[in-house]
């Protein structure tokens, strides 16, 4: 009991340090860490090892995949999963992390879960997923969204999954303005919406 204790503060401890050093060169990291929006496809990485064998046990749960059939129910699997196990976390500094480091360490910030989900539905088979940024001020607002039998999906990890008759209705249900800051991407393209 007094060894677990000991080794408890210890851990607590060495944290301490982690955060120290961090703060200390956190200019220097997000100098390090800036991603241009040419880059930011880089991100989703359907094809990575570990988003592949994540894919793989979804797909698992269905007896046969059939993609027409299985698919909204392999991505609300990849959904729960990405909002559920993957914990949140808010570093002191502006950090990506890859699709397979959020599955390694199980944490990551909004992006880095919502990055971490497109790259599932991707691997799933659908191509058309995508991340959407939309920021007004300091308010941010990501969700990732893909086509499916005709509709439109949105999984937002604060605000659930909502279907829409198409891209163009998601779109305007977004109260997009002139001081609004808007794109999407996945791992083919970017777009900005602004």
């Amino acid at each position: 009991m007094l060894e677990e204790a000991k080794g408890e503060r210890e851990l607590n401890n060495l944290n301490e340090v982690y955060l120290a050093i961090i703060s200390r060169y956190k200019d220097y990291i997000e100098e390090k860490e800036s991603i241009s929006v040419a880059e930011l496809p880089t991100l989703v990485t359907p094809n990575d090892e570990a988003v592949a064998k994540k894919a793989s046990e979804i797909k698992a749960e269905f007896q046969d995949f059939f993609f027409d059939k299985d698919f909204y129910d392999a991505g609300m699997s990849a959904f729960s999963f990405v909002k559920d196990k993957v914990a949140t976390v808010v570093l002191p500094v502006q950090f990506w992390l890859t699709p397979h480091e959020t599955l390694e360490f199980m944490v990551g910030d909004i992006m880095d879960k919502n990055v971490l989900l497109c790259s599932l539905l991707i691997r799933l088979g659908n191509p058309s997923t995508r991340v959407f940024v939309k920021s007004r001020g300091s308010d941010k607002r990501t969700f990732v969204y893909f086509e499916f039998n005709k509709k439109v999906y949105s999984m937002d990890m604060g605000d659930g999954v909502k279907e829409y008759a198409d891209r163009d209705a998601m779109i305007a249900s977004m109260g997009l303005d002139d001081d609004t800051t808007a794109y999407e991407f996945n791992d083919k393209l970017y777009v900005d919406l602004s």
